[in-house]
């Protein structure tokens, strides 16, 4: 009997499948290596100077010094100035949200109202609030305190009203108790919707700290940013804003692994945004008693002499300067100065965040060299940038157009990039079938397929791109523009002219999230026809 040969496996070795394994977890290190290394280069070359652009060696020689205690302290000033202001923004907003919800006569007459004031941003309720408060501690709790109520307000509004029916009848039906109806069926059929709104404002209280500690402050990480920018210390600068990264990404982790904790059954996506409900015919007229009643009131007070006229100007006056102000064009020439910077920032960071979402949702290499580090750079606070901005460009119009620019592109870069990224493999199947270039492949398979995604993106950017032209007018002074235009009226004490201008840019904010919202109806009405 002959012998059986054993056949060699034709297995290839484990060995040789190692570099392609290594190298895919060596790609989302190239940038940031790379990036590292052209910063190195710069620095020992002298291509710049040290003030404007420090040394890896100096950031970690400041960082050693500053870390040793005076960092850490001003980073423990402003986390707690956070944590009151999130503990007493989120506990009204709650409590608001849930008698809005509850209540349709509270809502048809409160959410109007509430909705006019907040579309006036946080920033420009700053210069007002300066003069009632001052600059001490109670200025950054207000500001907190109305950044975070916001969102937390809406989103809790819109969970308990949209509670499932059926479970509403089946508890009118079993005559459950008040304790347990909040129990058992407001709180879980709310929680998702909170938890959003948590999520938003732990953001957006993080940010307006952040700005409201470059305006007016004597302590804290923003402080700690104008002190080192004054003394042209970019390096302090530099660390402060790889700590405000860093705490921006562990708040992230928290909210993130909370919701998973909180939100262990499957519930319906919260992103869509609140809306109010439709009135109609006596409904509309309830909606105006509240703001009738307000203005009645601080006519009144005004009148009566309860209030000073230099801290709070009569709804007469502010309608007077408000009038004058379009009259002589000094209101249209500032907003028009504004609205140029917002559609020049749209157009290159929404373009370039366009372009890059594209860009790696349809590479898988692409996403993972540059995904990572775009990450990280998102988790730093938008107001964080503004030293260095200022470093580099200066107070002029390059500034603002970078600020603007920053603050419309992750919008758009991440709606982008997630909406080609989760597009059907079928359709890469088809394009392949068809031999489709990447132009007909971008025109007629992508593009149509992540609309939905990519404008609601360009909604974001655009409401972005606003608020951002306010940061940039605040903390870059110019000649035009309607933040200046406020900033100059609160230094003259013409609180008529801050408040007109308030007024302004609301409604400018309103139309220009109509605008986005319309804009993105209509390019995505096909989903619906």
């Amino acid at each position: 009997m002959s012998k059986i040969q054993t056949l060699p496996s034709l297995r290839p070795p484990a060995r040789l499948r190692l570099p392609g394994a290594a190298l895919d977890r060596a790609l989302p290190w190239l940038l940031p290596i790379g990036l590292f290394l052209l910063w190195w280069l710069a620095a020992e070359r002298n291509w710049m100077s040290e003030q404007i652009l420090p040394s890896p060696a100096l950031v970690w020689q400041s960082a050693a010094e500053f870390g040793s205690g005076e960092l850490w302290a001003h980073l423990w000033i402003s986390l707690q100035r956070l944590g009151t202001g999130l503990l007493a923004g989120v506990a009204g907003g709650a409590l608001l949200g849930a008698w809005l919800g509850l209540s349709r006569r509270a809502e048809a007459l409160v959410y109007p109202s509430f909705v006019a004031l907040a579309q006036i941003p946080t920033l420009a309720w700053i210069p007002l609030f300066m003069l009632f408060f001052g600059i001490g501690e109670t200025l950054k709790l207000v500001v907190l305190v109305k950044a975070v109520v916001v969102p937390v307000t809406l989103h809790t509004l819109v969970g308990v009203r949209d509670a499932q029916p059926r479970l509403r009848e089946a508890a009118a039906v079993l005559r459950l108790p008040p304790h347990l109806l909040a129990w058992r069926l407001v709180l879980p059929a709310a929680l998702p919707a909170f938890m959003a709104g948590l999520r938003l404002a732990l953001a957006t209280g993080w940010t307006s700290l952040l700005a409201v500690e470059l305006l007016a402050s004597s302590e804290g990480i923003g402080y700690l940013m104008v002190w080192g920018r004054q003394l042209f210390m970019l390096d302090l600068v530099f660390v402060c804003i790889l700590v405000i990264g860093l705490v921006g990404a562990l708040m992230d982790r928290g909210i993130n692994l909370l919701d998973a904790r909180l939100l262990f059954w499957p519930h319906p996506a919260t992103a869509e945004r609140p809306r109010g409900p439709r009135l109609h015919g006596w409904q509309r007229l309830q909606a105006a008693l509240l703001p009738l009643a307000l203005l009645a009131l601080w006519q009144a007070s005004s009148a009566l002499g309860w209030v000073d006229a230099n801290i709070l100007a009569s709804p007469l006056d502010v309608l007077r300067a408000l009038h004058q102000g379009l009259l002589d064009g000094s209101l249209p020439t500032a907003m028009g100065a504004s609205l140029e910077r917002t559609v020049a920032g749209l157009a290159l960071g929404g373009g370039t965040g366009l372009a890059l979402g594209l860009l790696l949702g349809l590479s898988n290499r692409a996403e993972r060299i540059a995904g990572p580090s775009l990450s990280a750079l998102r988790q730093v606070a938008i107001f964080a940038w503004v030293p260095l901005l200022t470093a580099w460009f200066g107070l002029g119009e390059a500034a603002k157009l970078a600020f603007v620019s920053l603050a419309a592109f992750f919008p758009l870069f991440i709606a982008t990039q997630r909406g080609v990224a989760g597009l059907s493999p079928q359709l890469g199947e088809a394009a392949r079938v068809m031999r489709l270039g990447l132009g007909k492949r971008l025109r007629l398979l992508v593009l149509p397929g992540a609309a939905p995604a990519i404008f609601a993106g360009l909604r974001l950017a655009l409401i972005y791109a606003w608020l951002g032209t306010i940061g940039a007018e605040y903390f870059m002074p110019s000649d035009g523009g309607i933040a200046s235009y406020m900033l100059g009226a609160q230094q003259l004490f013409r609180m008529d002219q801050v408040m007109a201008a308030m007024v302004l840019v609301g409604l400018v904010g309103a139309l220009l999230g109509n605008l986005g919202q319309r804009i993105e109806a209509r390019a995505t009405r096909w989903r619906t026809a």
